[in-house]
């Protein structure tokens, strides 16, 4: 192993081991660590290994200086490694990320454990950026404004990073000092290693909580930063041109508060969503990039509803949705956000309205208070329809409470009350989650739900569903200590148990799961799992139609990612899915293959192709003549995707993408609904149809400055569908037909450029 460069046993001798000093020295964010820049920064060289779970000392010598300067909160790291170890260097596109070797840098400005900002530096100096909420909850929606800078030599690499304390809010605090929660870890990208100080997880339910206490002198800085931007389109269909103006502003007089609002927001028509075909009763979620709609959002990131991330409480792609009278897409005229605190309390404020006499006003409140070994939260919001004439209010309060290391219980709230035309309807839900460590790698976890048959919160929220009732236990050990000769690294077994019911007391299933997690020596990582469901009902599949008696089902999945080797990396997946009525032998069976070819360390292309074949679709379909009723359907599905990433240098991207889904569906079994809701066969009432949809797009970034960018984008797509449709045609020639849609074609130019005032 290589000896430590003498500039950094320099350093270690010189470091401030009890906190970070204050600066006696400005730090220039080169990505070189210069002996005197950093000698009086706490240096850090206790790194253990957390991916795997071990926590045992780093494989390879990692160190880290952290320092307090008036510009902001300065990081250096220093990573030796010997020629032996592979370096993955490839660029990739802002928030990406990837198998590569990186640091990360994860900070809590209030060092409450409520909320907390990821940096992630790649080798090849490209970044990744996002916010934590709830513990283990990672977004990269957000992008922030911060300085970084990497260099390499035989012995290793270096890294450096500046955030500025404009960057977030933050609490106020007694005397000249305040307390930030901080993690430093390094990922070794052929290896898939992680090792972290302090030895903290977030694969682990406690993440933001327990990050190492570090005291720092309490600088502010203030910021006013306006971003216009202009958008151009020419739509070669209707053959016209549009234009649009608007701007982003961002203000922070000091550390307390902190002001975002947004004339005419940007839409984010550079970004486009997965096409997705879906038939279920669940809505469909998709992420949010607008940029005001990211900024300090995670204050008002509440979940509610499931363990996923999904449900929640405020759903920002709710504002500037559908408009309520189905004409298109709602336009936001304004939008404000406050972010702040006072007297030991921290606030936001939320509010944005639409245009036009069907807009939408929506409005959000919500406060928190952190004690020692508690917190508590409220939030409420209000969004009026007057479409509808509807009014939607909810109300939320939320307590954690952590007695030991070991424990911790989360306990959320909620009501709603809707106001529509002459009548009121009111409901409540809760729900409960206790996680518990003890000792060994061993886990267990209790989560209790409770959703009101008259709970609504999807005016501002997204709630997969409402009128259920759902209890889980799931039980865990983490393994670490295998054999140096196996592929594996670890494991993590879990088993869990649940039981499903509606609010009006009909059983859904007892289900019970029981999968494994697995991290390679190869840097890739495995997953599968095992489920069933026992016989029960299906109250969603009709639309509120009544209740489907349903046998008994059967799940199986299995997963694997293969970090690059070469030029090439490959994920995929494989899923056996009998869900319907036809019992376990008549389940649907997915594969979906994603290879990558890597031109270079700058430019790869991208294949994913799923194939699906289900012989025995359950839908609530429209049945000519007679209305919607249930039937069973034959399907074929194909998803083809193609990307092409270059990175032409650290200014400018192109990006190539192509989406196309073809689907073929044959009408099998039509049915009527028995009292009980056991499906009775009928004659056949419903055709056979099949869709198509294309999405395409070539798009070119020019950075100006940071968060300032020029994109140029060619966009194309389109959908068709067919009922009945011809014998012969399968969905192979639906995704071929798919190619020549051309509902929509436009040429898109936008720059929005951030002035720092």
């Amino acid at each position: 192993m290589p000896a430590m460069p003498r500039a950094a046993l320099a350093l270690a001798l010189l470091a401030a081991l009890p906190g970070i000093a204050s600066a006696a020295t400005t730090v220039d964010i080169d990505g070189r660590i210069d002996t005197a820049e950093w000698a009086d920064a706490r240096h850090v060289t206790d790194f253990r290994l957390t991916q795997p779970l071990s926590r045992a000392p780093a494989p390879l010598p990692t160190e880290a200086w952290l320092k307090a300067t008036p510009e902001g909160l300065a990081i250096a790291f220093r990573n030796l490694q010997p020629p032996g170890v592979p370096r993955r260097r490839e660029s990739a596109q802002r928030d990406q990320g990837g198998p590569m070797d990186r640091v990360n840098l994860y900070v809590d400005f209030d060092g409450d454990g409520r909320a907390g900002y990821n940096f992630t530096i790649l080798l090849s100096d490209s970044i990744v950026d996002g916010v934590i909420a709830n513990e283990n909850q990672f977004s990269n929606d957000w992008d922030g404004d911060w300085r970084h800078a990497v260099s390499e030599d035989e012995q290793g690499w270096s890294a450096e990073m500046l955030i500025p304390w404009h960057i977030a809010p933050m609490q106020d605090s007694v005397g000249d000092t305040r307390t930030l929660g901080i993690a430093l870890d390094r990922v070794i990208g052929s290896t898939g290693e992680r090792v972290t100080w302090p030895a903290v997880s977030f694969a682990e339910p406690r993440f933001l909580s327990v990050l190492e206490k570090v005291e720092v002198p309490k600088y502010s800085q203030a910021l006013l930063a306006v971003t216009p931007y202009v958008v151009g389109v020419f739509d070669n269909v209707a053959h016209r041109s549009d234009f649009d103006a608007g701007a982003d502003l961002f203000w922070k007089p000091n550390g307390q508060f902190q002001l975002s609002a947004t004339i005419n927001p940007d839409f984010g028509q550079v970004e486009s969503d997965q096409l997705v075909v879906n038939f279920s009763a669940i809505e469909t979620f998709f992420s949010d990039k607008r940029p005001f709609f990211t900024e300090n959002q995670s204050f008002f990131d509440v979940p509610f509803g499931s363990l996923g991330n999904a449900n929640r409480l405020i759903y920002t792609r709710r504002v500037g949705g559908p408009r309520d009278d189905g004409q298109g897409a709602g336009d936001v005229t304004a939008a404000v956000k406050v972010n702040g605190s006072a007297a030991g309390f921290n606030y936001g404020v939320f509010a944005a309205t639409e245009a036009d006499e069907v807009g939408r006003d929506f409005y959000a409140l919500r406060g928190t208070r952190d004690l020692d070994t508690q917190g508590f939260g409220a939030m409420l919001t209000r969004v009026e329809r007057p479409y509808f004439d509807r009014v939607a209010t909810v109300a939320e309060f939320d307590h954690r409470w952590t007695p030991s290391e070991a424990l911790t219980v989360r306990t959320t709230a909620v009501g709603s009350t809707i106001e529509q035309g002459a009548g009121t309807v009111r409901d409540t839900g809760a729900q409960t989650r206790i996680d518990h460590s003890f000792g060994d790698g061993w886990r267990q976890q209790l989560y209790l739900l409770h959703l009101g048959d008259a709970l609504q919160l999807n005016d501002f929220g997204y709630l997969e569903r409402n009128n259920f009732n759902y209890a889980r236990y799931e039980i865990s050990r983490r393994f670490t200590d295998l054999p140096k000769e196996s592929a594996y690294a670890s494991h993590q077994w879990r088993v869990a148990a649940s039981r499903r019911a509606n609010d009006h007391g009909i059983k859904i299933a007892d289900a019970w799961a029981f999968n494994r997690t697995s991290e390679m020596r190869d840097g890739g990582s495995e997953f599968f799992e095992v489920a069933g469901y026992s016989s029960g009902h299906d109250d969603l599949v009709t639309r509120g139609n009544g209740v489907v008696r349903m046998p008994s089902k059967a799940f199986l999945f299995y997963e694997r990612n293969v970090p690059r080797r070469g030029p090439w990396g490959l994920y995929w997946n494989a899923r056996y899915a009998a869900e319907g009525l036809g019992g376990w032998d008549h389940g649907s069976f997915t594969v979906d293959v994603e290879p990558t070819y890597f031109i270079n360390d700058r430019a790869n292309v991208g294949l994913a192709l799923q194939l699906k074949h289900d012989p025995s679709l359950l839908l609530w379909r429209a049945a000519p003549g007679e209305g919607p009723s249930l039937a069973t359907y034959r399907t074929d599905q194909v998803f083809l995707a193609a990307a092409a990433t270059w990175l032409i240098d650290s200014r400018q991207e192109l990006r190539v993408r192509l989406e196309a889904i073809g689907l073929e569906a044959r009408a099998k079994q039509s049915y009527a609904l028995a009292a009980d809701g056991t499906p009775l066969p009928v004659g056949r009432r419903h055709e056979d149809f099949g869709l198509g949809n294309m999405g395409f797009q070539v798009r070119y970034r020019y950075e100006l400055a940071p968060l300032s960018n020029l994109y140029v984008a060619y966009v194309r797509g389109g959908s068709m569908a067919m009922e009945p449709v011809a014998d012969g045609i399968d969905a192979v020639d639906w995704l071929s037909d798919s190619f020549s849609l051309r509902d929509s074609e436009q040429l898109l130019v936008k720059l929005a450029y951030r002035f720092d005032i």
